[in-house]
């Protein structure tokens, strides 16, 4: 089943349930993978969906630090449920780890040297981590690792 189909099936059965809070996220994200079918006029896979997915999760996580600077916690709680649900659609996040061992691969595979290198690495790992790695991290990762 795809992540799309998954994501209908689970509205289906939030409205069934009469989980109005989740059915409302769940609908904020089909509106957004619609509009990106819409404006782009593609059918959008998985990778597309989750790549939409991480586009929402960064809005909420940024409004979730400004309703919290504006001592709006109400606001910053309702953000805080829609990232929880949002989170459940991505998949298996890699551990420090992980991230760490499949870095030193791509950077030896790439023979990368220094920080000319840094967009090579970054565009060779961006689709292997894409939605299990906050790519921020990875870069700074990769940076430390290519200035040494």
């Amino acid at each position: 089943m795809s992540l799309k189909q998954e994501i209908t099936e689970q509205m289906k059965a939030a409205m069934r349930s009469g989980d109005t809070k989740r059915r409302d996220t769940i609908r904020l994200l089909q509106a957004a993978i619609k509009q990106r079918e819409i404006d782009e006029r593609i059918e959008m896979d998985d990778a597309a969906v989750v790549a939409a997915i991480e586009k929402m999760l960064k809005q909420r996580r940024d409004s979730i630090i400004q309703y919290e600077a504006a001592k709006r916690e109400d606001l910053a709680n309702v953000e805080k449920y829609e990232v929880s649900v949002l989170q459940s659609y991505m998949p298996q996040a890699f551990s420090d780890s992980e991230v760490d061992r499949l870095v030193d691969k791509v950077i030896a595979s790439n023979g990368a040297k220094g920080q000319q290198d840094m967009g090579k690495v970054i565009a060779a790992l961006k689709p292997k981590l894409a939605g299990r790695a906050d790519m921020g991290k990875v870069a700074k990762l990769v940076k430390t690792k290519l200035s040494i």
